[in-house]
């Protein structure tokens, strides 16, 4: 049997810079919740090193996530979930976190693709090099070019 069309569900995990330009770019199932996949996006960066801070939204707060990211000197900045009992973050560090929008923007400028913004593809080959491809088109258009 084939994949039906709605259980073509993907991710498309990012990692980028300050300035919106993408260090890291992967595609996984749906399935898989976004702290586990963190990690992988970690080991398929373009950049030789990691980054120092990682912002990400409540999904990414967890002591297994912030435990395994400081082993690798990564520290993680995300608001604590509402049913949190432990806070390990304060106030000045979580001021990091208004910066997010940086990455919903480049998120954005994917959605500008329609390709990307409706999955046409099949095979998860393709559709991971669109969102490569796009994702150059921004870098370029970021150069000026």
């Amino acid at each position: 049997m084939g994949v039906a069309k709605a259980g073509k569900g993907v991710k498309i995990m990012a990692i980028v810079d300050r300035c919106g330009l993408p260090l890291s770019l992967s595609t996984h199932p749906a399935n898989p919740h976004e702290s586990k996949l963190v990690q992988l996006s970690l080991d398929l960066a373009f950049a030789q090193e990691a980054p120092a801070n990682l912002i990400g939204d409540k999904a990414y707060d967890s002591d297994a996530l912030d435990a395994a990211l400081r082993e690798r000197g990564v520290e993680m900045i995300a608001p604590h979930r509402r049913n949190r009992r432990r806070r390990t973050q304060d106030g000045r560090r979580l001021r990091r976190a208004k910066r997010r929008w940086i990455v919903e923007r480049f998120f954005g400028w994917m959605q500008w693709k329609r390709r990307l913004l409706i999955r046409w593809e099949h095979h998860p080959e393709n559709f991971l090099g669109f969102v490569q491809l796009s994702a150059i088109c921004i870098f370029f258009k970021h150069l000026g070019f």
